[in-house]
């Protein structure tokens, strides 16, 4: 049963993600801050810390390469990103605890890098044109602020869901 639920849950996240963008940018004073949820990046971090690296890296090419689809025209650029984000979430978590508030943070940083290889990227072909300091106080810290609730919101459940699947699938 629960084998269904991971990806059922990833599906859902990631119908999900266009309609929170429905409330971005949110304009306070003179500023515009927009909001970017990624809601799928941090389950597949969770799925990578708590259940098995190697499922990580295969949702993640399907739903970078959905993504891809989906959101962007360019083919490539999530569906390399996702997986290189649960590698390198994977390498990480191997020199630390995987204490709950150790996952939660290393979310918010891999969420982080996602943000700026996304930036890199669209700079490098010119898909935008906003400066890396505008970058970074109109996009970068109010998606990291909006996808912490998120974690912080979700990121137990997520650890629960796991644990448990993953005590199953062992026969615990």
């Amino acid at each position: 049963m629960t084998r269904f639920i991971i990806p059922l849950i990833a599906v859902v996240l990631f119908y999900l993600e266009p309609i929170f963008s429905l409330f971005s940018p949110v304009t306070i004073g003179d500023m515009d801050y927009t909001l970017v949820p990624r809601l799928v990046i941090v389950y597949l971090i969770f799925i990578t810390v708590y259940y098995s690296r190697k499922q990580a890296i295969i949702y993640g090419i399907v739903f970078g390469l959905l993504y891809d689809m989906y959101h962007i025209d360019i083919i490539g650029v999530y569906t390399f990103l996702y997986p290189v984000i649960c590698y390198f979430t994977a390498l990480l978590i191997r020199q630390v605890h995987r204490h709950i508030l150790t996952v939660m943070a290393l979310s918010i940083v891999m969420i982080a890098l996602v943000e700026l290889f996304s930036y890199f990227f669209a700079s490098l072909i010119s898909l935008t044109t906003i400066g890396f300091d505008d970058f970074l106080t109109s996009r970068l810290f109010p998606s990291l602020i909006a996808n912490s609730i998120f974690v912080g919101m979700f990121g137990y459940l997520f650890k629960q869901l796991f644990v448990k699947s993953g005590e199953q699938l062992a026969g615990i």
